[in-house]
């Protein structure tokens, strides 16, 4: 029987970290002895999520880094391997999505929404690699989405950038696997993130509130799988993601195979924005309704 993957003192770099998902997978390899270095864009974000691991910053680390800018990216791995060397677990985690349409939105926020989703996990990945070879027993693990296999017509840039990123990790797993770097992914549904409510509000993709959304724990629990057995992809609602892959071996029946469950979909989105203003977790700034952190 495989024996868990030994987290005490390892050094692991969530990337997204003072979000729902890298936050709840945080705690979790904390409560497991690992150091974390949360990286995130927001400085004030990354320093509540360290505050609130146990051992605070002096255990943990709060990075600030915006991933989409190369020379930030190489000075955040610089102070990583200066300060501890290797890096024993790299989690890309970092994302966004937009839910302007695509005949409407910037070609700017289209080329930003590419490189925070695609083009920043891979390059900080690959930047990655010689502190990864530093440990032991080197694993990298990234959030991609069902958004990876699935098209989202009213979020085509996020579903270019998932299914771009699912076959981009593929490609690394098997690359990399005799080198000595387990790579795996993590590939969730609707998850009750600050994102997914603001989506919400946005009037994203209603397909996805065919169910409630699960929470940000359950994805890291099952992130936390992958260290103790890996595999190429795991996915948090297995039910799902077999459903999702059996409608794709038909892509031309997709247009008929839509209105099927859109209205359901559309209930139960409305529902969930309703929970959201009944947990406080909708609040009204200057007239227009936000999202907020949890």
């Amino acid at each position: 029987m495989r024996r868990a993957f030994e987290l005490a003192d390892r050094i692991v770099v969530v990337t997204g970290g003072a979000g729902g998902i890298g936050s709840a997978f945080g705690a979790l390899a904390a409560a497991r002895g690992a150091r974390i270095i949360v990286v995130d864009v927001r400085d004030d974000a990354a320093a509540r999520a360290v505050a609130a691991l146990p051992g605070g910053e002096g255990r943990h680390a709060a990075e600030t880094c915006d991933l989409t800018d190369r020379a930030q990216v190489e000075a955040l791995i610089a102070r990583i391997g200066s300060r501890h060397g290797r890096i024993d677990v790299l989690v890309n985690n970092a994302g966004m999505t937009s839910a302007d349409r695509f005949d409407e939105r910037s070609v700017e926020s289209i080329e930003r929404e590419l490189a925070v989703n695609l083009t920043a996990p891979l390059v900080l990945t690959r930047l990655a690699v010689p502190l990864l070879r530093a440990s032991d027993d080197p694993r990298v693990i990234t959030t991609v989405s069902l958004g990876g296999i699935f098209p989202l017509g009213e979020t085509p840039i996020y579903t270019a950038s998932k299914f771009g990123l699912r076959g981009a990790m593929l490609s690394i797993a098997l690359d990399l696997r005799d080198k000595g770097i387990t790579v795996c992914s993590v590939l969730p549904s609707a998850t009750d993130t600050r994102m997914l409510r603001q989506e919400a509000l946005d009037g994203g993709n209603s397909l996805q509130f065919q169910d409630p959304p699960q929470s940000p724990e359950h994805v890291a629990r099952t992130m936390m799988r992958l260290l103790d057995r890996p595999r190429l992809e795991a996915y948090p609602r297995p039910s799902e993601s077999r459903l999702v892959r059996a409608a794709l071996l038909v892509p031309n029946a997709l247009p008929r195979l839509m209105p099927l469950f859109r209205g359901k979909g559309e209930r139960g989105q409305k529902r969930y924005l309703r929970q959201l203003r009944d947990r406080g977790l909708i609040a009204t700034v200057d007239g227009v309704e936000r999202a907020v952190d949890a």
